[in-house]
């Protein structure tokens, strides 16, 4: 069995004493850890990692990529997208998702938390080369029509459930879009679906969505009105709106807040109140290329949160690559050491997948993927997936 040492090594926790050893079997499941010396060891210069996880992912708009341009802000951006999404052939559009998923798995992803609005990644699940996390997002701000909004949604869901593969785990999960496109009966519903599940939502991506919710005024109500949603019902809570829609879910919930760039300490301890253990899910890439701005990173870790991290869609980023995403980060917070963020890019995504058993650490029996990382503070960074 092939035997592993490296100059560091990170276990997704953190890193291992020196001279530590990795066993490994030739399918990548891991037999031991070990320290002290080994002759049988393969060295390498560099740093090996558990496979990276990806939490956010849309492969189903992979074929849009460089079609919005950059620094739109999000309203424009997302009023592009119904616009532009089928502006494809199906051939096109089926090449682009496949390609984007090796693209995930030659950059050492191991698995993926994704957004699913149809079944069109079925097919990209059934490579069994990823975890796949899919989270089918229902999209519906009527109050009268949620159930028939929630039954979109359950189709795709069950479509997805009735699906396996022969090594890779697959998980679903019915999941909100994002707080000003699912109603509050909406919401009640996904709640009610499967309770223990992790659920993802977009969360204050945009100064304009706490906007509405505090005060029924300015982008999200012009896009709502764009995309011809009726938000007459809609009455402002006053609260920003992550202080609103949390009380529509059942206490003690597992959710994955993503983007959380206009997100507060009021924010984050009337989540810490309401959750057992939020998740904050970084895209710092999409960030960039939609609104030029990073959620307040220090905000998150001085209060002590899971942070973990994401690659967002094609749409809005020149690459699914969780090391760019760290780059990223590292180049606003340079305090941030490297085993700070793997573990983030690893361990916690994992648990926020509830994978945590398979992948994010080298525990025995896990088949958690093994990544050698070079040049990591140097120019020339780059990632080789060895299992």
């Amino acid at each position: 069995m092939p035997v592993l040492t490296a100059k560091k090594i990170h276990n997704g926790h953190g890193w291992l004493p020196d001279n530590s050893v990795i066993e490994v079997a030739d399918d990548g499941i891991i037999l031991s850890v070990q320290q002290g010396p080994n002759d049988k060891a393969v060295f390498y210069e560099g740093i090996l990692a558990p496979g990276f996880v990806n939490v956010h992912c849309h492969m189903e708009l992979s074929h849009m990529q460089g079609l919005i341009p950059e620094h739109t802000g999000l309203i424009p951006f997302l009023k592009t997208i119904p616009q532009h999404r089928n502006d494809f052939t199906e051939e096109q559009k089926a090449a682009a998702r496949a390609a984007a998923y090796e693209q995930m798995v030659a950059n050492g992803i191991v698995a993926v938390g994704d957004i699913a609005n149809t079944t069109d990644t079925l097919d990209l699940r059934a490579r069994d080369k990823l975890h796949v996390f899919t989270f089918a997002e229902a999209i519906g701000f009527s109050e009268v029509n949620a159930a028939r909004s929630f039954g979109f949604a359950l189709r795709t869901f069950n479509d997805f459930a009735a699906q396996q593969t022969q090594s890779k785990v697959l998980k679903q999960a019915i999941v909100p879009h994002a707080p000003y496109s699912v109603s509050s009966a909406l919401f009640h519903l996904i709640d009610e679906h499967s309770a223990k599940t992790v659920i993802s939502i977009h969360n204050q991506e945009s100064p304009d969505e706490n906007t509405y919710y505090q005060l029924k005024k300015g982008g999200i109500q012009d896009l709502l009105h764009t995309l011809g949603v009726d938000d007459s019902h809609f009455v402002p809570t006053g609260k920003t709106s992550l202080q609103s829609y949390l009380g529509w879910l059942a206490p003690g919930r597992p959710i994955i807040f993503v983007h959380n760039t206009c997100t507060s300490p009021a924010d984050i301890h009337f989540a810490i109140s309401h959750l057992r253990q939020p998740y904050w899910c970084l895209c710092p890439n999409a960030n960039m290329y939609i609104e030029n701005r990073l959620p307040d990173i220090d905000l998150f870790t001085s209060e002590h949160m899971k942070l973990c991290i994401g690659t967002d869609s094609m749409a809005s980023n020149h690459q699914l690559c969780i090391l760019s995403e760290l780059l990223t980060i590292k180049q606003h917070y340079p305090r941030y050491e490297w085993g700070t963020l793997l573990t983030w890019a690893t361990y916690n995504g994992a648990m926020a997948l509830q994978l945590e058993h398979t992948v994010g650490s080298f525990g025995k029996g896990m088949q958690p993927g093994i990544l050698h990382l070079t040049g990591l503070d140097g120019d020339a960074p780059a990632v080789t997936r060895i299992y």
